[in-house]
């Protein structure tokens, strides 16, 4: 009796490289990413295409006149044209590298107005979110709130304006301190009061409008984290230390590092419209000198040449701000 035969084992199909699995994986998941984007697209069209004259505005002019910087190194003349003027290097760039005195006295006037805004325009409305978010009447929130916004709205014609008529040599208060036998106090047109004058403005104008984004953030954090302090003991104090401003730190990093992308333009227009009174050695700031030397004086090359250098180091600012953010732990403006 025959024994049956054991059957034959089949040999195992190759694998298949471990190169070519991934290559293969790779593949697939590109072909889903690529589905789902046109996926978003088609469902998000409308949305688009109302955000297409946003994307047009910006490009027309903030992109494209950025090539209008090839003049910083030209000779430039409005009559000849950018094509035809004369190529002339660096050469521009030799009121930076050489310290002219205009340029060094605005470098250093922009310094100290920065200076001035982060230490007091920055922390104005995180300490006036605070106060907001202390009213437990919504609608006293609602109309103090109300009532902050509005000079964000108001032009800084308007604002130097009512600055002059309360605080000019003819405004109110010297007019009621003429009334009363006092002397007057000369705050529109006194050098020694100017930078402190410039602060104030900011501080009144924009401090109320700029409280929006960190009364939400505040809506955000959640009211569990108050009871666990209250519970743990902690007052007032102490919550707002150990869990209303670490609620906040993200928002302040990220509005903090956006600032110094903005850090050398400290308030070209307001400026401009109280820069006679006091003079240029007081007033002139790295804006300011670039209107004053390249629309007025004519020297379009110079101007160019500062403006592009301005740009530059608010890009290094932002982009090293944002990377001390990353070693901190912190998100910042964007992940790498």
């Amino acid at each position: 009796m025959e024994r049956p035969r054991k059957p034959a084992f089949k040999k195992a199909p190759p694998k298949a490289p471990k190169n070519t699995l991934n290559n293969a994986r790779e593949n697939t998941a590109r072909i889903q990413a690529g589905e789902s984007r046109w996926r978003r697209l088609r469902r998000d069209r409308l949305l688009l295409i109302c955000a297409l004259p946003g994307v047009a505005v910006l490009l027309l002019f903030h992109y494209v006149p950025l090539l209008g910087n090839v003049i910083a190194f030209q000779d430039y003349q409005p009559f000849v044209g950018i094509k035809n003027s004369e190529w002339v290097g660096f050469r521009n760039f030799d009121v930076i590298f050489n310290g002219d005195p205009q340029f060094i006295n605005a470098l250093r006037n922009t310094l100290i107005l920065l200076f001035l805004q982060v230490v007091l325009v920055f922390p104005a409305p995180i300490v006036l979110a605070l106060a907001l978010n202390t009213l437990t009447s919504e609608r006293t929130k609602r109309l103090v709130q109300s009532v902050l916004y509005l000079p964000h709205f108001l032009s800084w014609v308007i604002v130097v304006a009512i600055f002059q008529q309360f605080l000019g040599d003819t405004g109110l208060l010297n007019s009621v301190l003429r009334d009363n036998g006092a002397d007057s106090i000369h705050v529109i047109g006194n050098v020694d009061w100017f930078k402190a004058l410039l602060t104030s403005q900011v501080i009144w104008k924009d401090t109320g409008w700029a409280t929006i984004l960190f009364l939400a953030a505040l809506a955000q954090i959640p009211p569990s984290l108050y009871e666990a302090a209250a519970v743990d003991g902690a007052n007032k104090w102490r919550q707002m230390w150990h869990v209303t401003l670490p609620g906040l730190r993200g928002i302040i990093i990220l509005l903090l590092i956006l600032r110094l992308g903005d850090a050398v333009t400290v308030g070209f227009e307001q400026i401009v419209l109280q820069q006679g009174p006091v003079g240029r050695d007081v007033s002139e700031v790295l804006d300011t000198y670039v209107y004053n030397n390249g629309i007025v004086g004519g020297e379009w090359g110079v101007s160019a040449a500062v403006g592009l250098v301005k740009g530059l180091v608010g890009v290094v600012l932002v982009l090293g701000a944002n990377k001390v953010a990353h070693l901190f732990g912190e998100r910042g403006i964007y992940q790498s």
